[in-house]
């Protein structure tokens, strides 16, 4: 017992003269001041953002030592998808911040914020996990294709961050949004062709030639491995396919994609 105090007071002792960041400190690095904005666009892969996609974020944010932010346009989705018949469900209609709030466990700044609030100069970087709230909420590019429309606060808060040289991160299908009003940048979203083979499948592979009609550059995922995040270290903009690529177990090649688009974004967020 008298070790187990010593050790206390030891320990509150060694606390009490770190600085106000030691508790951020992440296993990735030391970016205890590095503030993200994550963005979202509902609760749920077929009419918002992507719950593991979202979750995973998260957890690698706060493993590498980050405070980040939510952040969800103040507006009605499209639709209302019924996630076991994949198919809209009639006579409903919901909110976007109000479903993404479904995320937050936090109050006061870790609430889900207005996405028109965000002023890109509290922030070090941004991040848009997928789902097809992308394609439907933030966008038009569900109804529009290449020729789609972005939320206006989406256009403001990526075309802010990237003339502030601050790094963008992208999952899945969210690459679409850059693609859309940053022409010439460098993205990967998986497979160009869908393969479909015993590890899974590419079903949304005309994406990638939406983007590319776009004026992107592609990185087919067949130059690198299931678990990596492709770097535009020009346009400062880190992007993973995960849930581009449609799979029923290897949901932690998803979750090491993400991370390795963290761990990028955490990188380049101190230049």
């Amino acid at each position: 017992m008298a070790t187990r105090t010593l050790l206390s007071k030891q320990t509150l002792t060694a606390l009490s003269r770190q600085p106000a960041c030691f508790v951020h400190h992440g296993d990735y690095g030391n970016w205890g001041n590095t503030n993200v904005a994550v963005v979202f666009s509902g609760c749920g892969w077929w009419d918002g953002t992507d719950v593991h996609e979202a979750v995973y974020t998260m957890y690698h944010l706060s493993r590498c030592g980050a405070r980040f932010q939510m952040f969800s346009p103040n507006q009605q989705q499209m639709n209302v998808m019924d996630h076991m018949k994949k198919q809209p469900a009639s006579g409903e209609n919901r909110q976007m911040m109000v479903e993404s709030a479904r995320f937050s466990h936090g109050h006061g700044q870790m609430q889900m914020q207005d996405l028109s609030k965000l002023d890109v100069n509290s922030f070090d970087a941004v991040i848009f996990p997928g789902g097809h709230g992308v394609t439907k909420n933030l966008s038009t590019f569900a109804k529009d294709g290449k020729d789609c429309k972005l939320n206006n606060d989406v256009e403001k808060v990526l075309k802010d961050f990237h003339r502030s040289r601050k790094p963008i991160g992208l999952a899945s299908m969210a690459p679409v949004l850059a693609c859309r009003v940053l022409p010439g940048i460098e993205v990967t979203m998986g497979y160009e062709k869908d393969e479909n083979t015993r590890w899974g499948n590419w079903p949304h592979t005309q994406m990638v030639q939406a983007v590319k009609s776009m004026g992107a550059r592609h990185t087919s995922f067949l130059d690198c491995l299931h678990h990596e995040a492709h770097v535009d270290e020009k346009n400062k903009v880190i992007s993973t396919p995960s849930f581009m690529w449609d799979t029923e177990y290897h949901y932690h090649y998803i979750f090491d994609g993400i991370g390795n688009m963290v761990k990028h974004v955490m990188r380049m967020s101190t230049k």
